[in-house]
């Protein structure tokens, strides 16, 4: 790998050449487009070959919201939908995304027999997007069940203090793509940064599933283990590219390369500019900040055992809880599982009823335009008739005209 002869070397050089071969030709516009520029080679970048560079972000929330709009227009919704809402929530998706997302509603909703797209439909079809399909079918054991449940409903309330910028979405204990259930978040708006509390904070909310376990089940599980990447990853970052570290400074240590890939051939070996003894801190120094961090997951949850509890019993009942839902689950002591349950079934109920109203519509303006179509064939009939009548001779004005001959 990296070698001066490799196949990336020779793309490369091709490259050069078709573009250099264009210099003596006149009006003729080279044009490229690339998602990693980070690894692109220097010599492609050099004035006169690709010198003017475009860049081309995710939409802003507004953005999304102005694309959904777009791609909205001919569908039916119930009157709940709000996709300013659905613009909040769709963080880093590009329009492809946006209007993937309201063709995949659409077949969710077509799916369940109803005449207008809700936003249970449009959630639904978001988290499919983000996590991946839902294995509704994947027969679980009461005891994963209830494993998974206080895993979810221990990010989620950690989320909820100390990340409340980054409101909970939906918590869902039912299979999706990889993973045994989730728990989502999104800001209330886009950033451009992330604070250094925001990073801790995360990395709490990260360990927040492991140490419901630890506390609920008396044991852990492997389903904390891409959270543990995570969150380790994040506090490696802050010590070693954001110089977050008191002890460290500020001091960008390692590659600069913000690619930890090995992409067309670049060299897989980091650059290691720091000593031994500094890897040592480094790794001490991170060390710190998780350990920190599941040490505040753990009091979080301590203080809100009750709650813990409640959310994770509503969850291996009925899988899903929704924001509306938990924010009452957080906030009201008095409540109780049926009360959030009456929640979902007086939404379903209004959902229903308008797409009931909607088949009305529908079956009238279809029985309104059956009829103006017979009322048409009658009068398109009755002209025809008419035209055959006067054109036809009568029978005196037949006889007449044999006499005269």
């Amino acid at each position: 790998l990296g070698g001066g002869h490799d196949e990336r070397e020779q793309t490369l050089n091709q490259i050069l050449v078709e573009i250099d071969g264009f210099g003596s030709s006149e009006g003729v516009i080279v044009m490229a487009a690339t998602n990693r520029p980070d690894i692109l080679d220097p010599a492609l970048l050099r004035p006169g070959r690709f010198d003017r560079q475009v860049t081309m972000n995710a939409p802003d929330v507004k953005g999304r919201e102005d694309i959904l709009k777009v791609h909205a227009k001919n569908k039916p919704f119930e009157e709940d939908v709000d996709l300013s809402v659905i613009a909040k929530t769709t963080v880093g998706f590009t329009g492809a995304e946006l209007a993937n997302l309201l063709n995949e509603a659409a077949l969710l909703a077509a799916r369940k027999g109803k005449h207008l797209i809700g936003m249970n439909d449009l959630e639904e079809a978001m988290i499919k997007v983000i996590v991946g399909p839902a294995k509704k079918s994947k027969v679980i054991s009461e005891k994963e069940k209830k494993l998974t449940a206080y895993h979810e409903a221990g990010h989620a309330i950690t989320t909820w203090v100390r990340q409340p910028d980054d409101p909970v979405h939906q918590i869902s204990i039912i299979p999706s793509g990889r993973a045994g259930g989730y728990t989502l978040s999104f800001p209330k708006e886009d950033r451009s940064y992330m604070a250094k509390s925001m990073m801790e904070s995360e990395i709490v909310t990260l360990l927040g599933g492991r140490v419901a376990e630890a506390l609920v089940m008396g044991d852990i599980s492997t389903g904390a283990s891409n959270d543990i990447q995570r969150a380790s990853s994040i506090a490696r970052q802050m010590v070693t590219k954001y110089g977050m570290s008191e002890k460290l400074g500020p001091i960008l240590y390692g590659s600069e390369s913000s690619s930890d890939e090995v992409f067309l051939g670049r060299d897989f070996n980091q650059t290691k500019n720091y000593s031994e003894e500094t890897a040592s801190l480094i790794d001490s120094e991170v060390k710190n900040i998780v350990t920190a961090a599941y040490d505040d997951a753990e009091d979080v949850l301590r203080e809100n055992m009750e709650k813990l509890h409640f959310v994770a019993s509503y969850l291996m009942k009925n899988e899903i809880m929704e924001e509306e839902q938990f924010v009452r689950a957080m906030t009201e002591s008095d409540i109780t599982i049926e009360d959030l349950e009456a929640m979902v079934a007086e939404k379903r109920r209004k959902s229903r009823e308008e797409n009931e109203a909607r088949a009305r519509r529908l079956a009238e303006e279809e029985k309104l335009r059956e009829e103006e179509r017979r009322n048409t064939e009658d009068e398109s009939n009755k002209a025809e008739r008419e035209v055959k009548n006067t054109s036809t001779p009568k029978d005196d004005d037949k006889s007449d005209f044999e006499d005269k001959n």
